[in-house]
């Protein structure tokens, strides 16, 4: 990974910690950057990109509140509807997926999708806005 697409994926993720920026925004920053892919890891607080040449860069976030043991799929669902809103920032979001059992999440930028896991590896997925 270039340094100039490094210090991107730094920059964005403290914006987003810091409720600076809005996932409409972070998607076009990282996809104007090249980035295909990143994983949020809700338990260790670190987010790492992918680049199509599977280079990567991990990154320090904020850690959530601890994740409940039980997966709620309609509870993720929930959170992802406030947000998508405007009703809740980032921070709020994140504490609100850890608390439906949520560990961690993945983000293509190339298929458009989200996919969000707890602990036994039970899923929900969620589409971008206009993907079909």
């Amino acid at each position: 990974m270039q340094s100039d697409v490094k210090k991107l994926v730094h920059d964005i993720t403290e914006a987003s910690d810091e409720s600076r920026i809005v996932f409409p925004d972070v998607v076009k920053g990282l996809t104007r950057a090249g980035v295909e892919r990143y994983h949020a890891n809700l338990i260790d607080g670190t987010r790492t990109y992918y680049m199509p040449d599977d280079s990567f860069e991990v990154v320090q976030s904020r850690k959530t509140v601890a994740p409940a043991a039980t997966f709620l799929p309609e509870k993720v669902e929930n959170a992802v509807r406030t947000i998508q809103r405007g009703e809740i920032d980032y921070r709020e979001f994140c504490d609100r997926i850890a608390a439906a059992g949520c560990v961690g999440y993945f983000v293509s930028l190339a298929g458009r999708r989200a996919q969000y896991y707890g602990r036994t590896n039970e899923t929900y997925t969620e589409l971008f806005p206009g993907t079909t």
